[in-house]
């Protein structure tokens, strides 16, 4: 119950005893006046009688003394009239039982006990003494005129406290305003938001305890800031190129093998290997500043290529080489990519030149297609070579184009794709998250879309993804995966399944009210987990936000996939606040091995911790990292480790 309520029922409780007490000494004093009034009107009447009465009640006469005390009695404000004669002798006398009116409750008649009191009065006629009468008042009277005010104060007395209920309501609702929004800070600071009131109350209490609790917003604010930026500054000591701020040699290497040779789900693409010419002699020439400023400009327009891709990865081999995985798979836009980047770092060579005409860049690109059967290693070798032939050849790009064979071969397989995806021919795999420390706790299983190949294999799915993307299927392939696992949740499937959306399905807004009408009717949605790509969480950072508080109205978890290798950090999480986050295999890979990894991958368990988040981690395959992210409170792991994906039954 809130403070205004508990205080409303207070006020309500002392005002009924103000009532009860107000009713108990109105009824107690009216009682006491009614009885006054019986006993007046009890004398008053015996008197009456008494003056009229006196000659026949010396003369005995019973007939005219039994006319008149019934004509008084009939009445009905009587209770007892009795005429004695002076020796003491009764001549008349009448009584009724005690009447009382059905409108007056019994159980007020018996709280209340009225006992009219019988008045007595001497009766004389010339000089001598005719007798004495007594006259009782009806109690009836009494009962009905105490019950008629006690109920009219009483009605009065609900209206009254209705009126001031409603008054004492909205005034401490205003009062105590100021601690409502003490709670919201509460609830904002448990959930990393950081808010200050700006209307400091006027009272003394209330105005200290909205001051000490901004204060205290301020100091965890600080707090939480200053331990972000402790894990910003390890990531980038640790994963980043000082001068660039692209990802560093083993970032950079333990990205392409992870999306390479272990998760495989890039798609088809191009290396793009830059190298810079003659680095030494380009520091005397220019200096090192000016150099410096050319690399940073190399960097940014290796960036730019980049943005303009759904996916991607880049870095910084070492101090004159820079690769890029691209999913460019269309020879001419590649090349118009590169001649932009070319050209542009010409234009900014010539201005470090101070715009001498026939300066250009000592830059040197090759490119090399990759396919799904490449490794990581195998593929930036092949880039390399390209980009040293550029430098034999004197040519800035040197592009590697699939030959005949490969490219015929490669429209036999998107049109084989092509025709699976359009029948609907797709089978689901499931990979298992077990609880680290309890290989016997399943979490989740993560679902994974396949097809069959020519020779009806199962395939990857960096085999087809690209294919389908080109062919503007990727919603409609989310589409299909959620409705299996529905389906199977529907059949009474015990699991937990995990399923990754696609940056279309993000982008795409019929899809959300799709989403909606389809998990509306499931029995089970605590079992349903969605998760997003980091990559795309950032870049449609809007739409996710929104989409997470339709999961959560739905009871559906929420996840962020390939968690911790953004540049963009992870502030992020204060405000999406996921259910759990899946820490990128390329951080996993080398844990047992790396105290940089250990370091960093702590850290980002402990601030997810710190916001009720689950820290589950990727690319699991050795004891050894078992016991690490045991050592590190890693809630859950995922790997194959545990086992490679299996075709779900």
């Amino acid at each position: 119950m809130s403070i205004v309520n508990q205080l409303m029922a207070a006020v309500l409780a002392v005002l009924l005893g103000l009532v009860s007490g107000s009713v108990y000494l109105m009824s107690d004093s009216s009682k006491a006046m009614l009885l006054n009034q019986l006993e007046s009107h009890g004398q008053d009447t015996a008197t009456h009688l008494g003056l009229y009465l006196a000659p026949y009640m010396l003369q005995n006469d019973e007939a005219t003394i039994e006319t008149t005390v019934n004509a008084i009695f009939d009445s009905g404000f009587y209770q007892q009239i009795k005429v004695v004669n002076n020796q003491g002798e009764e001549l008349f006398a009448k009584s009724t039982p005690p009447q009382i009116s059905e409108q007056v409750p019994q159980w007020f008649v018996d709280i209340v006990k009225i006992d009219p009191p019988e008045m007595t009065r001497e009766v004389t006629s010339a000089w001598n003494k005719a007798g004495s009468i007594f006259v009782q008042s009806r109690a009836g009277y009494a009962y009905e005129q105490l019950w008629r005010g006690t109920k009219q104060t009483f009605l009065w007395f609900v209206v009254l406290s209705l009126v001031s209920i409603v008054f004492i309501h909205f005034l401490l609702r205003y009062i105590l305003n100021p601690l409502k929004g003490v709670e919201d800070q509460a609830v904002a600071l448990s959930e990393r938001r950081y808010v200050e009131q700006g209307n400091i109350p006027k009272s003394r209490e209330l105005r200290r305890v909205v001051i000490a609790m901004n204060m205290m917003v301020q100091r965890v604010r600080a707090m939480f800031d200053a331990q972000a930026k402790q894990i910003e500054e390890i990531r980038r000591t640790a994963y980043q190129d000082e001068l660039t701020g692209l990802a560093n040699y083993r970032s950079t290497q333990s990205q392409l093998v992870e999306r390479i040779d272990y998760r495989k789900d890039f798609g088809n693409g191009t290396m793009i290997y830059l190298h810079i010419a003659d680095l030494q002699g380009l520091n005397q020439h220019l200096g090192v500043e000016k150099s410096n400023n050319f690399i940073k400009a190399t960097a940014d327009q290796m960036e730019k290529v980049a943005a303009c891709c759904e996916q991607s990865v880049i870095g910084r081999l070492t101090g004159s080489d820079f690769v890029l995985l691209a999913d460019l798979t269309n020879p001419d836009h590649l090349q118009r990519e590169l001649n932009a980047l070319i050209s542009s770092l010409h234009d900014y060579y010539r201005q470090l030149h101070h715009d001498a005409k026939d300066v250009q860049a000592p830059i040197f690109i090759g490119t090399t297609p990759f396919r799904e059967d490449s490794n990581a290693s195998q593929l930036v070798a092949n880039a390399r070579i390209a980009s040293e032939q550029a430098i034999a050849d004197n040519n800035h790009v040197n592009c590697v184009i699939a030959e005949e064979q490969e490219q015929q071969q490669q429209n036999n397989w998107h049109k084989h794709v092509s025709d699976k995806v359009s029948r609907g021919d797709i089978f689901l795999q499931s990979q298992p998250v077990y609880e680290v420390g309890s290989a016997n706790k399943h979490l989740q299983q993560e679902l994974f879309a396949r097809i069959l190949n020519q020779d009806n294999e199962p395939c990857m799915a960096g085999e087809f993804i690209s294919v389908i993307k080109q062919l503007d299927l990727m919603t409609e392939l989310d589409k299909t995966v959620i409705k299996k696992a529905i389906e199977r949740l529907q059949q009474g499937d015990q699991n937990t399944f995990c399923i990754n959306l696609s940056n279309d399905s993000l982008r795409e807004d019929s899809f959300y009210s799709w989403f909606a009408d389809t998990v509306r009717d499931l029995n089970t949605p605590h079992q349903l987990q969605i998760e997003i790509n980091e990559s795309s969480v950032l870049n449609n950072m809007e739409r996710v936000v929104r989409f997470r508080q339709q999961l959560k109205d739905s009871r559906i978890g929420f996840g962020v996939d390939n968690f911790g290798v953004h540049p963009a950090g992870f502030a992020y999480l204060y405000s999406l606040h996921p259910d759990y986050i899946k820490i990128d295999g390329s951080l996993i890979r080398e844990i047992d091995s790396n105290a940089e990894d250990r370091f960093f991958v702590r850290s980002l368990s402990t601030v997810a911790h710190s916001l009720e988040i689950q820290a589950y981690a990727e690319h699991v395959e050795r004891n050894e990292q078992l016991s690490v992210l045991t050592e590190l409170e890693i809630n859950g792991s995922q790997g194959w480790v545990h086992g490679r994906p299996v075709v779900l039954d």
